[in-house]
């Protein structure tokens, strides 16, 4: 509730008030871009179902990302730590299938990124294979150019 009230004073409601929406809506800032879009059950619970199961593959990875003296991505002072009651685990992961060797002997041969490379390498790229191809799909509706 503090975050809630710290947020509504730094931005507080227009002269219309607080408004509850539950149709599919986009939000424009003040020059017209999209800010947010709001898709009520856009995805269904099989595919939210689907998604947790995806994440679930992915936690062991993101629990061993996080470290004392990582990078800025990884630095564990960027991620609250997990409690029992936490349903994701925090980390930050690179999943590419062709990821560029920079620093090393052929940078122009891409090759797996180390994430990929695991025992359950397989399992987690069909987990995410269909949950990724609907972001895909979203986020080039959203930004066309």
């Amino acid at each position: 509730m503090k975050r809630e009230a710290r947020l509504l004073e730094r931005c507080p409601t227009g002269h219309e008030g607080t408004k509850l929406i539950d149709i599919p809506t986009t939000i424009l800032d003040a020059f017209g871009a999209i800010i947010a879009w709001y898709l009520p059950d856009a995805l269904t619970d099989a595919t939210q179902k689907e998604i947790w199961a995806a994440t679930d593959l992915l936690a062991p990875m993101l629990e061993k990302s996080v470290k004392a003296d990582g990078i800025w991505r990884t630095n564990q002072e960027w991620f609250t730590p997990c409690s029992e009651n936490d349903v994701l685990t925090p980390g930050c992961l690179n999943l590419s299938l062709a990821w560029f060797q920079q620093g090393h002997k052929n940078q122009s041969d891409p090759e797996v990124s180390a994430s990929l490379k695991g025992p359950s390498s397989k399992d987690i790229l069909k987990a995410i294979a269909r949950p990724a191809a609907i972001a895909t799909v979203a986020l080039r509706v959203m930004h066309p150019q």
